[in-house]
């Protein structure tokens, strides 16, 4: 495997944790913003919207730069982010770093995942990829218990100056270990990359990610509060619990990923079985702390890890450019939004069960848009370059 791989995982390990970061400093960032958890809860969806929204513009402004010299300016708008994060004095400080941070890990997503397929071979782009969202998963291994820690501590603001320091790691390890090479694989263009999305097959399999992520983010965004009010949990326990969530994304990740290239769709089909069946088990059991553990563990197992898998298909439905990387990043980003969103909604009508019961309703939705392409799914084909023609309508 590449090192750029390795590298690109750090980057977006850095991105991660700074998404993440709002869901494990919840109370303390409520106190010392002056906001309720709810309003909290909206600056996970804030980064959402950010990235669903902004981070396809910036993609198209940075896609006649060459990869490294597009990832190096993206980490510069997302370090000016963070360490307004940091220096934040208000709630509306806080949302517009939020937003400044999304844009910039969206585009970093799409750029960073179709760097992977430039410099690797298309039989092993799953593997590549599931190695790059290693950084996804090491975020909620390491990133959000370390920084819930630090914010604990030492105060949510050092929490955010802490992953500015990671950044700037990042940062230098991209610029030594990324090479310097053309712009887009396949050489194409804004035209050409913007002509795959005519294609109505593309945005169903696009909505297949987006109720995948959102069935996962109803109830992460809400693990500290369902952990500590209903499962009797200590706040401290609570970063142990994250780290032991964020071991099984990584052990998923990687077994996704050696199954993504060769078995996309069942791939898919049994996370989605399996996610629906640990979400309604969460919310059933939340108030017996064993139960509850082995829950969670199973939506760490089987979330956010289908990431290789939805990548694969979404490249052969459509192209491997950094246009469809991010368009589908986006897509992925709005499930963010609805699980977190309607999750804050649901707790204050039905309380902290509610969005898990939500994850459970957006797992069987996705599940409903994989089965009938795995019914009559065609031999796995490697993705198409940018640009490059891929089978209308068949192709998954």
């Amino acid at each position: 495997m590449p090192r750029a791989v390795y590298v690109l995982a750090l980057g977006i390990f850095a991105m991660v944790t700074s998404e993440f970061v709002v869901a494990g400093l919840m109370p303390q960032m409520a106190d010392g913003l002056n906001a309720t958890i709810p309003q909290i809860g909206y600056l996970i969806t804030a980064f959402a919207v950010a990235m669903a929204a902004g981070g396809p513009f910036l993609t198209v402004a940075v896609m006649k730069l060459p990869p490294r010299t597009a990832l190096m300016a993206l980490f510069a708008i997302f370090l000016a982010g963070n360490v307004l994060a940091a220096t934040a004095s208000g709630y509306a400080t806080m949302m517009a770093a939020r937003i400044v941070t999304g844009i910039a890990s969206q585009a970093f997503f799409g750029v960073g995942i179709s760097l992977c397929a430039q410099i690797t071979r298309p039989e092993v782009r799953g593997r590549a990829i599931a190695v790059a969202m290693n950084g996804l998963m090491l975020g909620t291994l390491l990133g959000l218990p370390i920084s819930t820690l630090v914010g604990e501590h030492f105060g949510w603001r050092a929490a955010f100056w802490t992953i500015t320091l990671i950044t700037v790691i990042a940062a230098v390890a991209t610029l030594f270990g990324v090479p310097r090479i053309e712009r887009a694989q396949g050489g194409a263009t804004f035209r050409e990359e913007v002509g795959v999305f005519r294609r109505p097959r593309l945005w169903l399999v696009l909505s297949t990610s987006t109720l995948i992520i959102g069935a996962t983010f109803s109830a992460f965004s809400y693990f500290n509060p369902i952990l500590t009010d209903l499962a009797g949990f200590s706040a401290g326990t609570v970063p142990v619990l994250l780290i032991a969530y964020g071991a099984a994304t990584v052990v998923g990740n990687n077994v996704v990923g050696r199954f993504a290239d060769k078995h996309t769709l069942p791939v898919l089909a049994v996370g989605l079985v399996l996610n629906t069946v640990f979400l309604a088990g969460f919310a059933l059991l939340a108030d017996l702390p064993v139960p509850a553990i082995i829950c969670m563990m199973g939506i760490g197992l089987v979330g956010v890890t289908m990431n290789p898998a939805m990548a694969t298909r979404v490249q052969r439905t459509g192209n491997a450019g950094p246009l469809v990387n991010t368009v589908h990043s986006s897509f992925i980003t709005l499930g963010i939004i609805l699980g977190s969103s309607i999750g804050a909604v649901v707790i204050d009508v039905w309380g902290l069960r509610a969005p898990l019961w939500l994850g459970a309703i957006m797992a069987v939705a996705g599940l409903a848009t994989v089965l009938p392409d795995l019914a009559r799914r065609p031999a796995p084909e490697p993705a198409p370059a940018a640009g490059a023609p891929a089978k209308q309508a068949e192709q998954v």
